[in-house]
């Protein structure tokens, strides 16, 4: 039972950083840059549903940033953001509270990156960011998870199964 247990945490893991980076790549257009409608970080509040799929989150989100125009700057760092995200959705009981991590994270480190690489003015990106985190995670991401997810009881026992 512990292999089986086992081998579908890591199918879970590689469809969840699969379905991240490809969402992300996909719509490189609006992903990356100084205003980011990234439609993936929606996916950031499985954390909050099961911390199973922080791995396949924060992989995803490498995979990602492989593509990104800030190189290996942002495959480190974008990468972090992600992952402290997630970590502390993981640990946060109210879906909109959590859906606010990626929303600080993400506005502070992406923010300081864009200023770092493309000289961009420090303040308005950190806040360009965030508005997009907030606008892709805090209210899309939110109003899909409260009403298309939480209160699915068939969808919650296939996202919280080990």
């Amino acid at each position: 039972m512990k292999k089986r247990s086992m081998a579908r945490k890591i199918v879970v893991t590689g469809i969840v950083a699969a379905l991240y980076a490809a969402l992300t790549i996909g719509l490189a257009p609006i992903s990356y840059g100084g205003v980011q409608f990234r439609i993936s970080e929606v996916m950031t509040l499985l954390a909050f549903v099961n911390p199973m799929y922080i791995g396949g989150l924060t992989l995803g989100c490498f995979l990602a940033n492989l593509a990104s125009p800030l190189g290996i700057v942002d495959v480190i760092f974008g990468t972090l953001a992600t992952f402290l995200s997630v970590f502390m959705m993981s640990k946060t009981h109210n879906i909109f509270t959590a859906s606010l991590w990626p929303v600080l994270f993400n506005g502070v480190i992406i923010g300081i990156e864009l200023w770092l690489v493309f000289k961009l003015p420090l303040f308005l990106t950190m806040l360009q960011v965030a508005f997009g985190e907030f606008v892709v995670v805090s209210i899309l991401g939110v109003l899909v998870f409260r009403y298309g997810i939480l209160y699915n009881t068939r969808l919650m026992d296939m996202l919280n199964q080990r």
